[in-house]
């Protein structure tokens, strides 16, 4: 299950996990216009752990979910 909100500088996915016997912490995506925050609660100290992910790296994660083992660069476009 997850929900969607759209907020005035991000959208906001949350993903909850509803399977299995061992269940993990909600996850929130933060996506703004220059980056993407992953986000979760650390279900031992009960501090959320952070990682940030540059709109570069979005789209190696991307590509990378469709690809074999191995290293990879992707092209990216020049900018103006």
């Amino acid at each position: 299950m997850f929900t969607i909100e759209h907020e005035f500088d991000a959208t906001v996915i949350t993903l909850i996990d509803e399977g299995g016997t061992s269940l993990e912490e909600d996850v929130t995506i933060l996506a703004f216009e220059e980056c993407v925050v992953l986000e979760q609660l650390d279900p031992l100290s009960g501090e959320p752990v952070r990682v940030t992910l540059s709109m570069g790296q979005l789209a190696d994660l991307a590509a990378a979910l469709d690809l074999p083992e191995g290293s990879y660069r992707l092209e990216r476009p020049a900018k103006a």
